[in-house]
């Protein structure tokens, strides 16, 4: 039996999973099977080849699509995010590593079948960072990928272990075997910032502060906001975020010279991202009431991160910055979500 080679895509019903799965279909050379907990919409569903509903954590449904598809490469989306891993660490861990683990090894079964490693994309988080308080996180401006990874949540201690994870899976594997084993996966992973989309409604990542306020303005529905005014970190509207993990992936593997990287596109406060939703939703009611343990974890994370080795390594360069995010994705998009 010949089996059909394919894209895996895991949380394929979250944020980014909805404009991977668009922009992969559309340039029609790769068929994606999708995997979720829920339902894919219709839409989103008829992009894919199968879509397989269920945890990832379900070894018998992994095996149940490795029998049927060659898996060449693998978008692992699937995650428990910030806030709601806090209130549920130990599921956040099965979920976030134990998760990652076994569709790492299921990558290593695939390139052991194929005689060619599998591409393992993993979105990685600026939750990895942890400054110790504002003064610090004032003076460290744009961080490196190796300053500061000192995570304060579950998720960020999570996502940097991983990144670990993929490391040891492509360059150290069983490296005291007495022959070494021809299994490989080629690991890639990219520290996204807040990412605001117009397509989805924020699920449980703590700086959803960004997205909720805009979507509650287009609903024209009140929204407190759980930061306060003068709180920075570093944004990207969803298409670049997609656009990035495409080239990251097609980039050629001699030319990587980190398996992890920042990108980012502009950094500004909540109260400048609640002014500039402000002049595209005049009636938009904003106010900042802080929850302070949200804000502690916020206040931990960098008011920017230098992406400088993404650029130099495969290209990286951000289509959208604060206001032609707004004008021509953001606010057009989610006009016509919510008319």
């Amino acid at each position: 039996m010949v089996r059909k080679q394919v894209v895996l895509v895991t949380g394929a019903n979250g944020e980014i999973g909805h404009g991977l799965i668009e922009r992969i279909s559309q340039e029609g050379d790769k068929d994606i099977i999708a995997l979720d907990l829920v339902p894919l919409d219709e839409e989103l569903a008829r992009r894919c080849q199968e879509v397989f509903v269920g945890s990832i954590l379900d070894t018998q449904l992994t095996e149940r699509i490795v029998s049927r598809y060659e898996i060449t490469e693998i978008y692992h989306l699937a995650a428990l995010l910030s806030t709601r891993a806090e209130f549920a660490p130990e599921t956040a861990h099965q979920v976030n590593v134990d998760g990652t683990m076994g569709l790492m090894q299921l990558a290593l079964e695939q390139s052991s079948w194929s005689g060619q490693p599998v591409k393992f994309l993993f979105p990685s988080s600026i939750a990895v960072y942890g400054l110790p308080d504002l003064e610090t996180k004032a003076r460290a401006g744009k961080v490196k990928e190796y300053e500061w990874i000192a995570p304060t949540t579950m998720y960020g201690c999570n996502k940097l272990y991983c990144e670990a994870l993929g490391r040891y899976f492509s360059r150290y594997y069983r490296q005291l075997a007495a022959e070494k084993d021809q299994r490989t996966v080629d690991f890639r992973s990219i520290r996204f910032p807040g990412l605001i989309s117009a397509v989805t409604v924020p699920s449980g990542g703590t700086s959803d502060f960004a997205p909720e306020m805009l979507h509650a303005a287009a609903k024209g529905e009140s929204y407190a906001c759980f930061v306060r005014e003068d709180t920075a970190i570093p944004f990207m509207a969803m298409p670049d975020a997609v656009d990035g993990l495409l080239r990251l992936s097609a980039a050629p593997q001699q030319d990587l010279k980190h398996s992890v990287y920042n990108i980012t596109a502009f950094s500004l406060t909540a109260g400048e991202f609640a002014a500039k939703v402000r002049e595209h939703f005049p009636s938009a009611q904003i106010r900042f009431e802080p929850d302070l343990k949200r804000q502690a974890i916020v206040d931990s994370w960098p008011v920017d991160t230098d992406d400088s080795a993404a650029r130099e390594d495969w290209g990286f360069a951000p289509v959208y910055d604060v206001d032609s995010a707004f004008a021509e994705y953001l606010v057009p998009a989610i006009r016509r979500r919510y008319a």
